[in-house]
């Protein structure tokens, strides 16, 4: 009897711990709970749909301004998996107001792209990782966007500015710029230069210089003090030192460039000497292998010499909508497909820095479609 109240008691003892109420969480606990949470959720967003980006530049104006806002969207490509895990959630490079680095490079996974419901295609904006940047992992490496002109397999050409490819006229799209000197002798109103959304100018003896479209060129010839606009650039018999692949073999500039085909995964070339000077820098950078070189006229890689090669991903060529102000394909090469990012989706927010307080938001820019 004595033990079987024992065996009692005990039993009443375990279902009172049972069902005695957990003690409440602290409102320090609660914060915590939360904001790991919000993390969490918003670095898989981040990841997996859409991420946040800003214009810092004018290289796509008018497309995109500076102080432009935007989503890009990681659905439409496919997302990439991640190639540096070991990094601070919801940075890039650095810490935020920091230069110190927010991440650590010990791990290097394979890098993976889920599927996508669309595929890079020419006109496209898209955000891509800055492919000469090789300081950096390649997810983390520097955002750019630009549009794609040219996707694998195309042959790219620019003749007096216009874009062909594959022979046929390119359309520019509609915010396309160039640059233009506007000769007049008298001072032109910011009132007119605001008119015309034109935020940076360049003053010259015979008048400015500016980046607008042929339409604003247009406007410009109409006014009753303005003597003539013509574009302004390179002729197609000045050599630009600073154009990709290699100035001192093909004779090209910003507006008279190529033809050059863009790579596609698969294809096969001969090394000649002048495919060599063409891919040699896209094959020692972009394609994988430990060590390339060319010596004697021949490309080696991993040192054996090899007289054909086909490529293992596509690559594109981007430029920017600004023709004359953007540091483009044209200058530094091909994309990789591994280093896109994702397609300029809509704009969230757009703030005129040159604005007073009042007047900085561009309301007219808020949720629109990026095309």
């Amino acid at each position: 009897m004595a033990t079987f109240l024992k065996k009692k008691k005990a039993e009443d003892q375990t279902s009172d711990t049972r069902t005695s109420p957990k003690a409440p969480k602290s409102k320090t606990r609660e914060w915590v709970d939360a904001i790991v949470f919000a993390v969490i959720a918003a670095t898989f967003i981040r990841w997996l749909f859409l991420e946040a980006f800003t214009i810092p530049t004018p290289s796509m104006e008018n497309s995109l301004l500076v102080g432009d806002f935007l989503f890009v969207s990681k659905m439409h490509y496919g997302a990439r998996t991640p190639k540096t895990p070991l990094q601070m959630p919801l940075t890039h490079q650095k810490i935020w107001g920091t230069d110190i680095p927010s991440y650590v490079d010990w791990i290097q996974l394979p890098q993976y792209r889920l599927p996508g419901f669309s595929h890079v295609k020419r006109g496209d904006v898209v955000v891509f990782n800055y492919p000469t940047e090789h300081q950096y992992p390649t997810d983390l490496k520097t955002n750019y966007i630009k549009r794609c002109v040219a996707v694998p397999g195309d042959v790219i050409e620019i003749k007096d500015r216009q874009v062909y490819i594959n022979n046929d006229i390119l359309p520019d799209p509609p915010g396309v710029q160039y640059y233009y000197n506007i000769k007049t002798d008298e001072t032109i109103n910011d009132r007119i230069f605001d008119r015309y959304k034109i935020s940076e100018f360049d003053r010259a003896s015979d008048g400015y210089y500016v980046h607008i479209t042929p339409e604003v060129a247009q406007e410009f010839e109409k006014l009753p003090f303005v003597k003539s606009v013509s574009p302004t650039y390179v002729p197609e018999n000045q050599v630009n030192p600073q154009i990709f692949p290699d100035p001192s073999v093909f004779l090209w500039n910003e507006n008279f460039f190529g033809p050059l085909e863009v790579p596609s995964e698969g294809q096969q070339i001969e090394l000649t000497n002048e495919n060599i000077t063409k891919y040699e820098y896209i094959i020692k950078y972009y394609e994988g292998h430990d060590e390339v070189e060319k010596r004697d006229g021949k490309l080696y890689i991993d040192g054996e010499a090899v007289e054909t090669y086909t490529f293992k991903q596509n690559y594109y060529f981007m430029m920017g909508d600004n023709r004359h102000n953007s540091l483009d394909s044209r200058f530094w090469g091909f994309v990789p497909a591994d280093h896109i990012v994702g397609k300029a989706f809509f704009i969230w927010l757009s703030i005129d820095p040159n604005e007073s307080f009042f007047s900085k938001i561009r309301w007219s820019r808020l949720l629109n479609l990026i095309e």
